[in-house]
């Protein structure tokens, strides 16, 4: 849930809340009590990820990614020359004059 900022166009208070982004914006200041409170743009209505470690790979274990070179490197060799093979053997030669 993001925080977002709030300003009261009439006692120019500012104050943030912490609220679903769903959730209707805030209307009434809590200082004045005046229905003249606005949302501010700015860097409180985003969602921050903060740290490291939001792709899938940055959570595998250690010997998940031994395993995976592994099997990398066994299926690696032959689908690479398969692939060669086909590319050569797939093009027409061309014509000659």
């Amino acid at each position: 849930m993001p925080t977002y900022e709030y300003e009261c166009g009439a006692c120019k208070h500012r104050f943030e809340r912490f609220q679903s982004i769903t959730s209707d914006p805030v209307r009434t200041c809590p200082e004045c009590g005046k229905r003249r409170v606005r949302r501010l743009l700015g860097r409180g209505g985003a969602v921050l990820f903060k740290g490291s470690g939001f792709y899938a790979t940055d959570y595998r274990s250690s010997s998940y990614k031994e395993g995976a070179k592994k099997e990398k490197g066994t299926a690696g060799g032959s689908a690479e020359g398969g692939a060669k093979k086909e590319k050569t053997g797939g093009k027409p030669d061309a014509k000659r004059e």
